[in-house]
């Protein structure tokens, strides 16, 4: 049996926040966390007690629903060196787990990049890969952002069957256009499977949006990005999702995909309990300003902006704590919630808030210990160290 404690900072739980606390951990487990008051009594030769400061706290890790990649990888890369870098990388910004995201490419290396993902298990102090986010290529066109238009095809059941064959099952949401979906057959084939119908790149009108939400559709991606905006005739999938109570909404806040006002706008539409905070990076995250590649395309990254030839934005160079610090600045959103939309909000989306999302005896134990300022001091990920700013 290995113990590890955590004590003497701001426990961050889904009920309160604990001012003087600690968390236990036993192997890859969460035992127990609570006030100073209520340790236990333990066997110093078997714990490795970690002294924090009063002002630090500690969180549930955070889980990414949508990324590319990071460190000079990429999910598309389809090798387990790509996806090791990435799951090494996270944990530097508080991420202990993630959803392996694909982009729209020749079916061939789609299909090769989802066998990669299903196949790779990343150990304990890495960052976990949950399953996959499969971005395309089931998307419109007309909104097509960095994607390559020329690989788009309409929703296909039998071709999402053959890839979820090939992804061992892992495929947990896809991201798709409603208004290319003949009668909503597809939206209803993945809600009836518990895979999450996510509206995104898409140039659906509001009655389109609703008819999908209807079949099962329950989140949009990357909001305001690449989808039909708000119009005060037409108030589109932008609209749609503030509007719609039954959408939870992934955001981009890094003050470049989404302006702070509207950042604003959706904390204060929304509420923050449907909103998930989201990367969407690409493999430049980590690296220099210079060009890369994202799906065969040349990205430039530059004045931390990722962008095609033609200035089209190509996902980001975002860190997790992060966008956990824009929202408060941008929303006026206090700590607390901010850190729960990276937490909590995306474990509960995904279906796996027994396991994850929070600080609870009987949890994973993925946690991120940050300072006063949200810079993160410590990552821990099912209950090994991936990152210490210490080391």
């Amino acid at each position: 049996m290995t113990l590890t404690l955590l004590k003497n900072a701001q426990v961050i739980t889904v009920e309160k926040l604990i001012p003087n606390g600690f968390v236990l951990i036993e192997d890859h487990i969460i035992v127990q966390a609570g006030g100073m008051i209520d340790l236990p009594a333990l066997d110093a030769a078997k714990t490795k007690v970690i002294d924090l400061e009063p002002d630090y706290f500690i969180s549930a890790g955070f889980i990414d629903m949508h990324i590319h990649g990071a460190g000079g990888a990429d999910v598309m890369d389809a090798t387990e060196e790509a996806l090791n870098t990435i799951a090494q990388m996270l944990p530097k910004e508080g991420t202990t787990s993630f959803l392996a995201t694909t982009m729209t490419q020749e079916h061939h290396k789609i299909e090769s990049a989802l066998i990669n993902s299903s196949a790779f298990n990343s150990p304990p102090g890495q960052a976990e890969i949950l399953g996959v986010h499969l971005e395309g290529p089931f998307i419109n066109q007309n909104k097509a952002g960095a994607q390559p238009r020329e690989y788009m095809v309409e929703p296909n059941i039998q071709l999402f069957k053959k890839w979820q064959a090939a992804a061992d099952n892992q495929i947990k949401v896809v991201t798709y256009a409603p208004e290319i979906d003949i009668d909503m057959a597809f939206t209803r084939y993945l809600a009836a499977r518990g895979v999450i119908a996510s509206i995104g790149h898409s140039d659906a009108q509001f009655s389109e949006v609703c008819s999908a939400v209807d079949a099962g559709a329950t989140n949009v991606t990357h909001l305001f990005n690449g989808m039909r905006g708000m119009h005060h005739r037409e108030a589109g999938v932008a609209g749609a999702a503030l509007l719609i109570e039954e959408l939870t909404a992934e955001i981009i806040a890094d003050g470049i995909h989404v302006t702070p006002e509207m950042v604003q706008l959706v904390y204060k539409t929304k509420g923050m309990d449907q909103i998930l905070l989201i990367t969407d990076s690409m493999r430049a995250k980590y690296l220099r300003e210079g060009e890369y590649d994202l799906g065969g395309q040349r990205v430039t990254v530059k004045n931390k902006k990722a962008q095609l030839a033609d200035g089209t934005l190509a996902g980001s160079i975002l860190k997790m704590n992060e966008a956990v610090k824009n929202i408060i600045a941008f929303a006026g959103a206090d700590a607390l919630e901010a850190i729960q939309s990276a937490s909590m909000n995306p474990a509960k989306n995904l279906g796996i808030y027994d396991r994850k999302g929070s600080i609870a005896s009987g949890k994973d134990a993925d946690l991120v210990v940050l300072d006063k300022h949200l810079n993160v001091v410590m990552t821990i990920c099912r209950g090994e160290i991936g990152y210490s700013r210490e080391s």
